[in-house]
């Protein structure tokens, strides 16, 4: 009896959502006004946000600083800007300046 040999093709590859592929989240982005650039490359950066009183339900406006690095040295103070976030730069920097939205006055 002769044996018969059968050539099988390689399995097909799992479908894309099956391979278990790192996927980055999106990274965090905040739009606040610089308040300070007095540094070489860093901006501080004030964030506001609106959180309700637990008891009495009044709005309450409270204020995050963030420190974000500025390569070019573009920012002045009053600029409306979008920091995102990023591996730590520093000891205290954790965000970027990732563009400027609108100039501040200057007096």
């Amino acid at each position: 009896m002769a044996e018969q040999q059968t050539t099988e093709a390689p399995a097909p590859s799992p479908p894309a959502e099956a391979r278990r592929a790192f996927t980055q989240k999106p990274r965090t982005q905040k739009i606040g006004r610089v308040v300070s650039n007095k540094m070489d490359k860093t901006v501080v950066v004030a964030v506001d946000y609106v959180r309700r009183h637990p008891l009495y339900q009044k709005r309450i406006t409270r204020t995050s600083k963030f420190m974000a690095h500025d390569e070019r040295n573009e920012c002045r103070e009053g600029d409306l800007v979008r920091i995102e976030e990023t591996r730590p730069l520093s000891r205290h920097k954790r965000w970027i300046v990732r563009e400027i939205i609108e100039r501040g006055v200057q007096v």
